[in-house]
């Protein structure tokens, strides 16, 4: 992720593009609905008060479109009763009533007489609620209801704490005898509104403020609309405005039945998983929401943005990553993905984009301070790991799938991918794949451990590039292997032996300069002089997930991680305690982040380390326990466990984030030692083995090509036993026990 750099030019030890904790997201816990380009952040009673460094509010585009929506009811506000999102993350659900309310010192109207529920959802760039009054009472209710709003129209970097030297202009007005209306001419030209639209007259309408006076008959209810649509100056698609009628064309119930049907498509193709421990359960149902909330539709296939609320966009590495942790139950995923970053990928230098023809995207932005140059992220090259992880990707997804009309098309992509690894990666020609950003407003670190710190020497001083990461060269290696076998799949024989002979090479190199056997672990990277930097890092058990690494080697990889030092109890730690920036409370530096857990766990299974791999999968379910909604988060903090203790929050991590969604699916897998060979149309499990919080599994809808498989899974003691519950098509199931 984009967190942290360092802001050499003014000399200055404040990171550029850092996140501005001046509050935590675990003290607010806010509730999140997230639809293609728009995400909303509200309190727990749905409403939004937002300040100049929080995030709550209502986005589209990198901007907040709606900074504050407050409910009030008789001049007071509502008392919450509950507040939670639906299971499929489809709507927001928010149950509330009336506070004692007084005429003088008369009270008229008891507490708990009204019921007041809010059902919130977003869906085609717009918000929508329904607000639904009913008296309980023994007499008719007659009460003042009141929506304060407002907006400033903020643009991310923002609200995580950039300085900007000029800002556009915002107008408010009052749009019809039900509507208010918001604009932003900003710096970059583009015109932003918000349209705050009722389907009821209000009594007192203004351009910050709504009144409504209410009346519900004894045991009656009456419901009030609200739709806010939100035009980021983008041009909207043909089938879209098609969508965006009157209220009497389309209500309420139309949308949000068309929201839910929308996501039922998307999520039939699945496999799902049940289990004897509801408790997983719960957690695999939230995982599975929120990566779907989390897709964004695009003219080439579904993309799963990174996260909410500081990374909804595209990111190559997140999305490439996301996509083989869910390879198994949703391969649709990976073509969108692949065939996204394949019509992105660089064609030409670009030194402030740090693109380089070839290179894959590592983060794409539309917001107002993007569009200016003021963060240099519109466009954005500057990662070292994406290009080789998408030809990695590339290789696992037709090995998942046999569809080899995507590789066809896409191969031109792979290969300028190889050609860029071969070139303009390897900086100074030594064979490795280097990093150093081409401009001073660039990442100083590229790997997926960005923060400005996250690379150092034995001292703990900050490396000098340009930089060869262990995971990176590992990514090569399973780069060049897998592209070897989808040349040889396409009939390109001679390039495919070559490929093969380079990745058998670079891992003989790779091997002899970044193991230490002092360590008995890989290095964490090389620095500009060649010299090992030998912090233990979960670096290094990425270098099992590529393959890269001997038998033996993976062996004492997986105990060196699995130590004390690096397994705090909830997971593997980024590094090791004992380093000189260890910091559990740090971003990168001490850190335990699922998405890194789950590679390794995949890494482990690779080496048949499935006892390995089910220590990490207890460590991380474990841990889900305690989270609020059994959402998992970006990190959380890598103190080491305490007893009848949960771990310990990150303050400002993102949930949902879509690689930390998707790692329990991964985790599964590599417990499972499960593999797909569509050529033979067989699907394999290899050694499966289940923790001892799991008794049984089904998957069901397990697909290979058009045919697919139910599987009933059952542990007696250390052995696994597999049923063929279903198969449709033709189809094989064979077990290695």
């Amino acid at each position: 992720m984009v967190v942290q750099d360092v802001n050499e030019e003014l000399g200055s030890n404040t990171p550029a593009f850092f996140i501005a904790a001046t509050s935590s997201l675990q003290e607010r816990r806010p509730r999140t609905l997230k639809h293609g380009d728009c995400f909303a952040l509200f309190d727990a009673n749905g409403d939004v008060f937002a300040g100049p460094t929080t995030p709550e509010g209502l986005f589209f585009g990198d901007t907040r479109h709606l900074s504050r929506w407050q409910l009030t009811v008789g001049g007071f506000r509502p008392l919450l009763l509950s507040s939670t999102a639906r299971d499929d993350n489809a709507s927001l659900a928010v149950d509330l009533t009336s506070a004692d309310l007084f005429d003088g010192d008369v009270l008229v109207l008891p507490k708990d007489t009204l019921h007041i529920s809010r059902t919130i959802f977003l869906y085609d760039g717009a918000y929508h609620e329904r607000l639904a009054i009913r008296n309980f009472g023994d007499r008719d209710a007659q009460f003042e209801l009141s929506v304060r709003y407002g907006s400033d129209f903020a643009d991310l970097f923002e609200i995580r704490g950039a300085v900007r030297p000029r800002r556009g202009e915002i107008t408010s007005a009052v749009d019809g005898d039900r509507a208010a209306l918001f604009g932003y001419l900003g710096v970059d030209g583009v015109r932003r509104t918000t349209r705050i639209e009722f389907d009821q007259i209000p009594a007192h309408l203004s351009a910050d403020h709504a009144t409504f006076q209410m009346a519900v008959k004894s045991h009656g209810q009456i419901s009030l609309f609200t739709r806010i649509k939100l035009d980021g100056g983008q041009r909207i698609a043909r089938e879209e405005i098609a969508r965006q009628t009157s209220w009497s064309n389309r209500t309420f119930f139309d949308v949000i039945r068309d929201a839910r049907r929308e996501l039922r498509t998307a999520t039939a193709r699945i496999a799902t998983i049940r289990t004897s421990n509801d408790l997983f359960n719960e957690l695999l149902c939230r995982s599975t929401a929120d990566i779907y909330m989390l897709l964004t539709q695009t003219s080439v296939g579904p993309y799963p943005y990174a996260g909410v609320p500081w990374f909804s966009t595209v990111f190559g590495r997140d999305g490439l990553i996301a996509a083989m942790e869910t390879l198994s139950i949703d391969p649709q995923i990976a073509c969108g993905v692949l065939r996204f970053l394949a019509r992105e990928q660089a064609t030409s230098f670009d030194l402030e984009a740090d693109a380089e023809p070839g290179k894959i995207l590592h983060e794409l932005r539309d917001g107002e301070m993007a569009r200016l140059g003021e963060v240099p992220f519109r466009r954005y090259y500057g990662s070292i790991d994406s290009t080789p992880l998408f030809v990695v990707l590339a290789g696992m997804y037709y090995q998942r799938t046999g569809d080899l009309l995507t590789i066809r098309q896409i191969w031109p992509n792979i290969e300028a991918a190889l050609t860029w690894m071969d070139e303009q990666g390897d900086r100074d020609g030594d064979g490795f794949v280097e990093y150093g950003r081409r401009n001073d407003k660039g990442l100083v670190n590229q790997g997926w451990k960005d923060s400005y710190d996250s690379v150092f020497d034995r001292d703990g001083n900050l490396a000098e590039g340009p930089i060869a990461l262990i995971e990176v060269q590992a990514y090569v290696f399973a780069a060049k292997h897998a592209a070897s076998a989808l040349a040889q799949a396409l009939g390109f024989d001679a390039q495919s032996a070559r490929l093969k002979h380079e990745a058998s090479h670079l891992a003989e190199r790779v091997n002899a300069a970044f193991w230490l056997e002092e360590t008995g672990c890989y290095a964490m990277a090389l620095d500009g002089e060649k010299r090992p930097l030998p912090a233990i890092s979960s670096n290094a058990g990425h270098a099992l997930f590529a393959g890269l690494a001997t038998p033996e080697r993976a062996r004492r990889v997986a105990e060196r991680l699995l130590s004390p030092s690096m397994f705090s109890g909830w997971g593997v730690r980024t590094i090791a305690q004992g380093e000189p920036r260890f910091n559990p409370m740090s971003y990168h530096n001490g850190s335990i982040w699922p998405h890194d857990n789950a590679l390794i766990a995949l890494g482990f299974s690779r080496y048949g380390l499935r006892r390995e791999a089910m220590s990490v999968l207890t460590a991380i379910f474990e841990a889900s326990i305690y989270v609020d909604q059994r959402r998992l988060p970006e990190l959380f903090c890598g103190f080491h466990r305490q007893a009848r203790r949960g771990p310990v929050a990150y303050p400002v991590a993102c949930a949902p984030q879509a690689w930390a969604a998707a790692a329990p699916f991964a985790l599964l897998e590599a417990c499972l030692g499960l593999q797909f060979d569509p050529e033979r149309r067989v699907i394999r499990l290899i050694r499966p083995q289940l923790p001892s919080f799991l008794n049984e599994v089904k998957i069901s809808n397990l697909t290979l090509g058009d045919a697919s498989v139910d599987l009933l899974l059952r542990r007696h003691d250390e052995e696994v036993t597999v049923s063929l519950l279903k198969r449709q098509g033709e189809i094989d199931v064979r077990v290695t026990l």
